[in-house]
């Protein structure tokens, strides 16, 4: 039944809600992050892998322009792909700006360490309002959280040795494809796999990494080989031997 003071509770009621509509707290999920400015440094400096770093630096103003926009950043409003694809670009963008501060000068991002602190336990990644390190990104969050042993084949260390930059940004809706990419080329290229005989000859990040690899480096490598590979492989599979490449630390530049 209608009553003479109805009205203004009702016309309460409708402003309450419109209050909280319009006032809605971000939904996990709902937003996306533009890598654009970082894309355009990647399509022109970095080619095959190969990192002009004089260009990054020509242009460092836009990378720190990119790296303020993920410093604002709300990683709890993105979707789990967004958040992969944040992170990784983030760890290799940082990186970048890392080898900036000693470019031209140095041989190896090695060389911006100490004795007593490596380059990747530096704390110089501002993000969701905390300062991180490199190894903090890579092992903390990527692994701990995503648990796809992908990552390996995504993050670069601007070494010769790790798997190369690519030249665009990740993005959450193409991650998987991306991913899949980087790692058929790394398994299929033999500048960093190759077998011999009964011999697989990997990369250090194997060893170094052998469980999120499911203690199965022969496996994941069936997963992805191609060709002639993958028919070898599966052919030698209960003889192979695996032996760990050295790792190349050389800068990843044009030089």
């Amino acid at each position: 039944m209608k009553t003479a003071n109805s009205k203004p509770w009702f016309m309460l009621m409708v402003f309450v809600m419109s209050a909280l509509l319009w006032n809605v707290p971000p939904v996990p999920g709902a937003e996306t992050v533009d890598h654009d400015l970082y894309g355009r440094l990647l399509g022109r400096y970095v080619k095959d892998g190969v990192v002009n770093y004089q260009g990054f630096k020509e242009n460092e103003a836009i990378l720190d322009q990119y790296l303020k926009l993920l410093e604002k950043t709300d990683t709890r409003t993105l979707s789990r792909n967004e958040q992969f694809a944040f992170y990784v670009n983030a760890y290799n963008a940082w990186t970048i700006k890392l080898i900036l501060t000693g470019y031209p000068g140095i041989e190896s991002i090695k060389d911006l360490g100490s004795i007593f602190k490596s380059p990747w336990k530096k704390k110089i990644c501002r993000i969701d309002g905390r300062l991180l390190t490199l190894d903090n990104i890579e092992h903390d969050i990527l692994r701990a959280r995503f648990k796809d042993p992908r990552v390996h084949f995504a993050v670069n260390c601007a070494s010769k040795g790790c798997p190369p930059l690519r030249s665009e940004p990740y993005r959450g809706k193409v991650l998987d494809q991306q991913l899949d990419d980087m790692t058929t080329r790394f398994i299929n290229d033999p500048v960093w796999n190759h077998l011999e005989g009964d011999t697989l000859y990997a990369s250090r990040i194997f060893d170094w990494f052998e469980g999120d690899f499911n203690d199965d480096v022969p496996g994941f490598f069936l997963k992805y080989a191609k060709g002639d590979l993958k028919r070898q492989l599966e052919e030698k599979r209960g003889d192979l031997r695996l032996k760990y490449l050295d790792y190349d630390w050389s800068l990843n530049d044009n030089y």
